[in-house]
């Protein structure tokens, strides 16, 4: 069967979130045959009057190696330094603006057809950007900027919305990063140019494959809905973000991938990036 927008705005209505911002994270082929793709499922929130939120990440572009320098190499930062002059970063001579439209391949066709919809607002952040359509696009995305990576995620929180995995599990909510940080975890630093061309530290996320084991957890703030072929688990952002920062402050390696040597993973665990004062 082919999913429609009636179909997409009728599971709005059964969610309860018409009106809401919603951060989406999808899978389109989850779905199965939908008519008119990616188009249909958000035009669909929007015309249930909700603002998509996606993430928009682009660090396929913009990210470089982090200059030589102590201040620009913090300690327990989830990376191997000594590792870094063999890499090549396609992005070296490139600095982002919100008018980028540039996307790593795989965020995906909802998102891709978000950034380059001509009404959608995206966030000032070179490798974790968000973009947001709809009419509270503006609110959700203004307070990002490269150190304040998730500030689309807290004014989320503040508006009662809500996250909606399609297709996809806990590994993919960008959401958990930001309940990482609520938890007392520093962000880690990772690097881009500045608008001035010179190479700035940015605020990014963790190691995300072991959010899976955070599903106990955040049941009570969860409802299931199928559309199409595609399982819906939708999350209220404030209940999640108190259930989930808990959790971590309780138990720190619940957040823990299965690779025990996983790097980001265990500098997360200890509480992030020793930064200079």
């Amino acid at each position: 069967m082919t999913v429609t927008m009636n179909d997409v705005r009728q599971a709005v209505k059964i969610l309860g979130v018409s009106g809401m911002p919603v951060c989406i994270h999808s899978s389109l082929r989850s779905f199965g045959p939908v008519a008119h793709g990616a188009e249909t499922i958000v035009s669909g929130f929007l015309a249930e009057g909700c603002t998509v939120l996606v993430p928009t990440f682009s660090d396929a572009a913009y990210a470089i190696a982090p200059p030589d320098r102590p201040a620009m190499r913090p300690p327990r930062n989830g990376i191997d330094y000594t590792q870094l002059a063999s890499r090549i970063y396609m992005g070296n001579n490139a600095v982002y603006t919100p008018a980028s439209r540039e996307l790593n391949i795989t965020m995906g066709l909802i998102p891709k057809f978000v950034v380059e919809h001509p009404q959608h607002v995206r966030g000032n952040h070179p490798l974790n950007s968000f973009a947001a359509l709809g009419p509270l696009a503006e609110n959700l995305i203004g307070g990002q900027d490269p150190l304040n990576v998730y500030a689309p995620l807290h004014t989320l929180t503040l508006m009662h919305g809500s996250i909606i995995l399609m297709g996809v599990g806990l590994e993919r909510m960008t959401f958990l990063h930001y309940a990482e940080q609520v938890a007392g975890r520093e962000l880690f630093r990772r690097c881009a140019n500045g608008p001035d061309f010179q190479p700035m530290l940015v605020a990014v996320g963790s190691c995300s494959e072991g959010f899976g084991r955070l599903e106990a957890v955040l049941a009570p703030a969860q409802q299931k809905l199928k559309v199409g072929q595609s399982l819906w688990q939708a999350y209220v952002a404030g209940e999640t973000l108190q259930l989930a920062s808990s959790a971590i402050r309780e138990q720190p390696d619940i957040t823990h991938c299965s690779d025990e040597d996983c790097r980001r993973c265990n500098d997360a665990v200890k509480g992030g990036p020793l930064l200079a004062v």
